[in-house]
């Protein structure tokens, strides 16, 4: 069976794809094209229903219909986050009444800011763009995600909100939802647990495997070098990446739950392989 995977141009999501991509596991039940596009590319695509198989933001759940949500190749965060970023420290009154960038409507980040300080103005751009756009006073603050979380010391930026901390207090540790990987209802769940059991696969022969799976993933590196590039990796491909159990689930219900709270979302139906 011929089907379409996508997957971000991010280190990450290509160390948890190398093995399947390069095949080193196969599977007797598919052949896969994958599709190469940002984060909100790919949540956009998967509102028209465009591909088998994505990865999307968690938040994007919300709007997406008849897809289930793979228990395999979730990116959840241990106690850290996305990120709001400046020039200078900026009070949380005063980041409410500022501009601020973000990397899609649809990103989990953009949930969990607008859970932390309610609406703000703000501006979508390409994520890889928000710190030169903070740097250059564009605008006032940046919401980042992916690498950019660990390299905006580099820019002399200040971190002024973590995400990742206020969901910790907020959850009692429960792991930051961010990413999750779905596959088209069309196919079945006797299918549709095949395809997950093999992507499981493939990230446990990346992680078992951390040099070559990394140097596979270094074609995503944005130039950043290679110990920070396993730094980002190690911080989202982890226990909960392999498989979500409850503890992934039960985190990615409390942020839709938190999301209807306050009015964010609407209500939701949410199917898990």
């Amino acid at each position: 069976m011929e089907i379409t995977v996508g997957h971000t141009p991010d280190s990450d999501d290509a160390f948890m794809f190398y093995a399947m991509l390069t095949g080193k596991v196969t599977s007797p039940h598919f052949k896969v094209n994958h599709v190469v596009e940002d984060i909100e590319t790919l949540n956009k695509r998967a509102l028209n229903h465009e591909l088998d198989v994505t990865a999307v933001s968690a938040h994007a759940c919300a709007y997406i219909r008849d897809y289930t949500i793979l228990r395999s190749g979730g990116s959840f965060g241990k106690g850290y986050g996305p990120i709001v970023i400046s020039k200078q420290n900026l009070s949380p009154d005063q980041l409410r009444r500022s501009k601020i960038a973000i990397p899609g409507k649809m990103t989990s980040a953009f949930l969990l800011l607008q859970l932390m300080i309610g609406k703000f103005d703000y501006v979508e751009m390409k994520f890889s763009d928000i710190p030169d756009a903070v740097l250059r006073g564009d605008v006032d603050a940046g919401l980042v995600i992916h690498e950019t979380q660990i390299t905006y010391e580099q820019n002399k930026l200040v971190k002024i909100m973590d995400a990742g901390e206020w969901w910790r207090n907020h959850t009692g540790g429960l792991p930051v939802p961010l990413g999750v990987n779905v596959m088209s209802n069309h196919f079945g769940p006797d299918t549709i647990k095949q395809f997950d059991a093999f992507f499981k696969e493939s990230i446990v022969y990346g992680m078992a495997r951390i040099g070559d799976a990394l140097d596979y993933a270094m074609q995503y590196s944005r130039g950043q070098p290679r110990d920070l590039i396993e730094k980002f990796v190690r911080m989202y491909v982890n226990d909960i990446t392999i498989e979500m159990g409850i503890l992934g689930e039960h985190a990615t219900r409390s942020l839709f739950q938190f999301g209807i709270e306050k009015g964010l979302i609407s209500e939701f139906d949410l199917r898990f392989a």
